[in-house]
């Protein structure tokens, strides 16, 4: 599948590809390529924002006055091992389990990235809310 992405980047990026990339109508899109480059945009966004969040949370946490051994410190750790933990989870269902379920099928690329989409932005939300940033 990254092989897949890795493709329609560079066909997206070539010539004529980056100038019909400029032109695709994501509300209307209808070939699996301009489908994928529209779920690609998606996901980059909804990742973005919670890139945004995630750093919101660690601010967050590093601003407490926190005692031992409940310390920031030690907050920020389990903070990052959760995150690392969430995004295994995220890609190994996302990436890998929906490839199943579409049997590399051409619409697999776009349901992936639907499912990583989804994921990401439940993820920010959680983040979100349990961070102080509604």
């Amino acid at each position: 599948m990254k092989r897949y992405l890795a493709i329609i980047v560079l066909l997206l990026s070539l010539g004529s590809g980056s100038a019909h990339a400029e032109n695709i109508d994501c509300a209307n899109a209808s070939s699996t390529v301009e489908i994928n480059f529209c779920a690609e945009k998606d996901f980059q966004a909804a990742d973005k924002t919670l890139n945004a969040a995630y750093e919101a949370a660690l601010a967050s946490i590093n601003g407490r006055d926190l005692e031992k051994p409940y310390d920031a410190k030690s907050f920020e750790a389990a903070l990052r091992a959760s995150q690392r933990a969430w995004l295994a989870y995220r890609d190994a269902d996302c990436k890998d389990l929906v490839a199943q379920e579409w049997s590399a099928g051409s619409g697999t690329t776009s349901a992936s990235l639907g499912c990583m989409t989804e994921k990401t932005m439940q993820r920010t939300k959680e983040l979100k809310e349990r961070y102080g940033e509604h």
